[in-house]
């Protein structure tokens, strides 16, 4: 029994130890920090920003995505859901951002995103329009 209490520390510590590692490490250094871009099948161009700056760590934020086609024209008729994360720590959100508001010209803003570290974050968004469905995602240092 004494080995098996061995055993289960001792990995328990490692497993502590490798996540720890992985908190400290640093963002890429080819990190695309772009804040506008095509989404992953280029049905859509998307635009993210904060609705105010600067971006700080900690309180919640109200972020602008602005949807196009590619040649231009604003998307007025998107659902938009949100996820993310931080994937050095292997963690999601630790807030539940939704759509709150279509703002008219391909514009959206979404409420409630929270960045409670500094670190290397990811925005998902996953945007359903005209019968067509795409994702995008967003690096955020902090």
């Amino acid at each position: 029994m004494k080995k098996l209490i061995y055993v289960l520390v001792a990995v328990v510590a490692l497993a502590v130890a490798f996540v720890g590692w992985r908190m400290t490490m640093s963002p890429p250094d080819d990190l695309d920090l772009a804040r506008s871009k095509p989404t992953q099948a280029g049905t859509f161009v998307v635009a993210v920003g904060p609705e105010s700056e600067p971006l700080l760590q900690g309180p919640l934020h109200s972020w602008i995505v602005t949807v196009t086609t590619p040649a231009g024209a604003p998307v007025d008729d998107a659902t938009i859901s949100v996820d993310g994360g931080m994937p050095q720590h292997g963690h999601g959100l630790p807030t539940a951002p939704a759509v709150t508001a279509a703002l008219g010209e391909g514009r959206y803003r979404i409420e409630g995103v929270r960045f409670n570290m500094g670190g290397w974050w990811e925005l998902k968004l996953a945007i359903a329009a005209g019968g067509a469905s795409d994702a995008v995602t967003f690096n955020l240092v902090m």
